[in-house]
């Protein structure tokens, strides 16, 4: 039984995310939202890695204020990623603890050389932010 509204399950499908992807997720804390997790591996048919040994076709970073430069967390979410894989960034919504102003994101992003592309709510609390690597680099 899913507790997403309408709303949410449109965010989810904005993703991207496609049976049989490999998706690794960083970032994760007791306050993630496990709703959103469990579509999310309904959808690839596949649990989430922590830790890969190939690349992988996505990232979900869970990122909050306090968990360090946004540039750097971008980065070294980069290490397994594909060169044709893209980054979800999810992030507290506005008024939420550990929300994330959205000019520092644009800037963490802007910094690592990458390229803020679309945002989708897939939570009642969380937004999701898709970040790729500029079209160039992704030959």
């Amino acid at each position: 039984m899913s507790h997403s509204g309408p709303a949410e399950a449109v965010g989810i499908q904005q993703l991207g995310l496609t049976q049989g992807m490999v998706v690794q997720e960083l970032g994760w804390d007791e306050d993630v939202d496990d709703d959103f997790r469990q579509a999310v591996m309904e959808i690839i048919d596949s649990d989430l890695l922590e830790e890969s040994t190939d690349s992988v076709d996505a990232v979900l970073l869970w990122l909050r204020e306090d968990d360090g430069d946004v540039m750097d967390l971008l980065i070294d979410s980069l290490t397994d990623l594909s060169q044709s894989g893209f980054l979800w960034v999810l992030t507290p919504k506005i008024g939420r603890p550990g929300q994330v102003a959205q000019s520092d994101l644009a800037e963490g992003v802007l910094a690592a050389g990458l390229c803020l592309t679309t945002s989708a709510s897939v939570s009642k609390d969380w937004s999701a932010h898709r970040v790729v690597r500029p079209k160039a680099s992704r030959r």
